[in-house]
């Protein structure tokens, strides 16, 4: 039953981090532009590599949605996916402080903790359990 679960929650990542990643890839500027920043510099370029790396974890989470994961299995997979959402909850968090931000980045904050808690389960339990 676990073994679903994982893959239920592949499939879910996958889906996020797919629509993050052609968000950002494919409109950069209107992405920043609508959390109120200025698309100038660098900015626009450093979000286009950041959708390439969603795109490319939602590519492997997908692929990896039919494997075993937890415990010992799928450790890199998991692991990968526990630090980028952990690391991703806590900067999120720390961006959402700021009340000029809006609703938008607390709810990215809760998707992204609840992700961090969900592979931290699955990397610190074994399948069968």
């Amino acid at each position: 039953m676990v073994a679903m679960n994982s893959r239920y929650l592949m499939i879910a990542s996958a889906a996020l981090l797919a629509a993050l990643g052609l968000l950002l890839s494919f409109a950069p500027e209107e992405t920043i532009v609508y959390m109120g920043q200025p698309a100038t510099g660098a900015v626009p370029v450093l979000l286009q590599l950041a959708g390439a790396l969603y795109l490319g974890f939602a590519l492997m989470n997908w692929t990896a949605k039919a494997s075993v994961l937890g415990g010992i299995y799928g450790k890199a997979i998991v692991l990968g996916n526990f630090l980028h959402f952990t690391m991703g909850a806590l900067a999120l968090l720390k961006a959402a402080i700021d009340p000029g931000l809006g609703t938008l980045i607390w709810v990215l904050t809760g998707i992204y903790a609840v992700f961090a808690l969900l592979f931290g389960r699955m990397l610190f339990t074994h399948p069968a359990t």
